[in-house]
């Protein structure tokens, strides 16, 4: 049986508790709750774990030797002491933790259904990999409606892959979700130091307990989010991996100048229109991705790198977010912008790109040259489950990335710019550069397209009205900003 058989059979049970009034959604936060129990238990019976985390009444065996109502009683009972636990992990974990489950026969059910699995095989691939397979499961099912918490792996992978992060570097995802960035770039270390074993004691206890910060704002998916790092090996502090916060708030001002920042910010404005209560960002912006930027280049270290996912609107944005812009231009080499393709988001219409810069430092000025923009987006299928979205999709734009310097902490930042050969594809191609002189004449726009897309969208590929309405705001707001310029230049009092 392998991991992807176990995450269907496991997902097939959501149809059994759908009685009891469990969605999708609800079902995976029930499921994990005892899936960790579960899993504590084998990895203890196959001496992966030297000592059990969990106490005695939080067994699996305990569990499996009730039933009826005993049982679910008992459970409740469970949950409420482990909210209350002197370890901060397994109460962090465990905060404000309910069952929805009312009838005890679909929690013995449930309890039933994971002993029939082979937990030999999920072993063998990981966990933590089976743990994954489920959160995304749960994000590629529609009426779920998680996949605003989960970023598409094959993206992610390919970020990992460019980026190139270092045993010894801190990284930081200030809108973790459900950790998936740091989660791989956790197996991508693993993967070159030989599961941590060619560093020294001191070097892996810094990988399990220092590397990796994230900040999540919603707690059920940061309950997600420090079971995920958890069965992957990574613990962080006493408050795990995962931290639960508003990065827009007093809470991100805490968050360290970090190595490397990774990060898809959840798309929209701000509740309300208000704006980021904190007091260290430069421009006030309602839009929730552009004050997720801010923090992003801002909390870099000199020499750091980052890689952030970004909607349309964020490239064109004028007033504020020129403004922005340049500022990330001045204090930063932007050196690469993926044009991603549609319908690989939840949001089918939303569109969106991934941008790659360095940090210099906050006193540089003219610190991005030259921007090299690589269009995945014109002339690509139509993703779904009919055509699945792959790393393979990227193989193309990874050759013609060319990598970043390999970087060991401390590197400074001439050690982050992109090497190699870069070809300019011209008119035709999907790569292309344009230099700071060009991209300033245009009102600092990074919103760059040339290729003619062939493809026609019908009315089900449009994006959502609230986004069509923001790209219409800006285009017009950029463009009586312009009126408003030539009016100044000619003497004329705006509005006169």
């Amino acid at each position: 049986m392998t991991n992807n058989d176990i995450v269907q059979k496991l997902w097939n049970l959501c149809d059994v508790l759908r009685d009891d009034g469990i969605n999708y959604s609800d079902y995976v936060t029930e499921l994990v709750l005892l899936l960790f129990i579960k899993m504590e238990h084998e990895n203890a019976q196959s001496g992966v774990l030297s000592a059990h985390k969990l106490p005695d009444y939080a067994r699996w065996d305990v569990f499996t030797n009730l039933s009826g109502v005993n049982l679910l009683n008992d459970y409740r009972s469970t949950l409420l002491k482990l909210s209350q636990h002197t370890d901060p992990l397994i109460s962090a974990i465990y905060a404000d933790a309910q069952t929805r489950l009312r009838e005890p026969r679909h929690l013995e059910q449930l309890i039933k259904s994971l002993d029939g699995i082979d937990w030999f095989s999920a072993q063998k691939d990981g966990l933590g990999d089976l743990y994954e397979g489920l959160l995304e499961k749960n994000a590629t099912e529609t009426k779920s409606g998680a996949g605003q918490y989960f970023t598409p792996r094959p993206l992610i992978d390919s970020i990992i892959a460019l980026v190139q992060p270092q045993a010894g570097e801190t990284i930081q995802d200030p809108a973790a979700g459900t950790a998936g960035f740091l989660i791989a770039a956790d197996a991508y270390i693993k993967a070159n130091t030989d599961d941590l074993y060619d560093l020294d004691a001191k070097a892996q206890a810094f990988q399990r307990n220092q590397a990796y910060l994230g900040m999540e704002l919603v707690p059920d998916t940061r309950r997600l989010a420090l079971m995920n790092c958890l069965l992957h090996g990574m613990e962080g502090d006493e408050q795990g991996v995962i931290h639960l916060g508003n990065t827009l708030g007093s809470a991100g001002s805490q968050l360290p100048h970090s190595d490397i920042i990774l990060s898809n910010p959840p798309f929209g404005t701000a509740k309300g229109g208000g704006m980021p209560t904190r007091d260290d960002l430069t421009f006030d912006t309602s839009n929730k991705q552009l004050a997720f930027l801010q923090h992003i280049y801002r909390r870099l270290k000199d020499g750091g790198r980052a890689a952030v996912v970004l909607p349309d609107n964020v490239l064109f944005e004028a007033g504020i977010g020129a403004d922005i812009r340049r500022d990330l231009m001045d204090k930063c080499n932007l050196h690469t912008i993926l044009r991603l393709p549609t319908g690989i988001f939840y949001a089918q219409g939303v569109k969106t790109n991934v941008l790659f810069f360095s940090k210099i430092s906050d006193a540089a000025t003219a610190s991005t040259q030259n921007v090299w923009v690589y269009d995945l987006r014109a002339n690509m299928p139509k993703f779904g489950k009919r055509t699945p979205f792959t790393r393979a999709h990227f193989a193309d734009f990874e050759a013609a990335y060319a990598p970043l310097v390999p970087c060991g902490k401390g590197a400074g930042a001439e050690g982050h710019e992109p090497h190699g050969p870069r070809t300019d594809q011209g008119d035709t191609g999907r790569f292309r550069v344009f230099d700071r002189d060009w991209i300033r004449e245009r009102g600092d726009s990074l919103d760059i397209s040339w290729l003619k897309d062939d493809n026609t969208e019908d009315a089900a590929d449009l994006p959502e009205p609230a986004v069509l309405a923001r790209e219409a705001i800006s285009e017009l707001t950029g463009a009586l900003a312009e009126l408003e310029a030539i009016l100044a230049e000619l003497g004329e009092e705006v509005g006169g």
